[in-house]
């Protein structure tokens, strides 16, 4: 059984987590270039394969989220990409708790892809995209917002 970190780490947390875990497969949260080197550095000392990461994307604008702002989505991957403990896989967001502009979210973060893509030469296919919770999965499926992943319950 593999398991998905998803939702915000905590810096002092990375490397108890890594240490205690051994089948985490995957960290859907990063959100500065700090968590991308505490888990580069965890990665490489216990000694494991790399890790998958998603980097999180602030789409709503909402301060109680965490996740990147738009200025700052190349400069992020590109960093990610850097770490060789780490493998980039995707974008994840959270749209707004009454899901008003959840289209627009999941637009933003599909926008947000394809610049990236383009940033550091990788098709769209090879960047997932992990959106919304069970309140508005179906809002992705209506839109054409693929490939998708449920990222939690509500």
């Amino acid at each position: 059984m593999a398991f998905n970190l998803i939702g915000n780490l905590q810096s002092n947390k990375v490397k108890p987590l890594i240490a205690a875990v051994p089948n985490l497969a995957c960290v859907q949260t990063v959100d500065d270039e700090k968590i991308a080197n505490l888990l580069d550095r965890a990665v490489e000392n216990v000694g494991r394969k790399s890790l998958k990461v998603f980097f999180q994307v602030n789409t709503s604008g909402e301060t109680s989220k965490f996740g990147v702002e738009p200025a700052q989505w190349v400069d992020l991957v590109k960093h990610i990409t850097n770490c060789p403990n780490l493998e980039f896989c995707g974008l994840m967001t959270i749209g707004m708790l009454d899901y008003s502009s959840t289209p627009e979210n999941f637009k933003t973060l599909s926008n947000c892809r394809s610049e990236v893509c383009k940033a550091i030469g990788i098709s769209e296919t090879q960047c997932e995209l992990s959106m919304g919770m069970t309140g508005d999965f179906e809002q992705a499926v209506r839109n054409h917002f693929f490939p998708w992943k449920i990222v939690g319950v509500h």
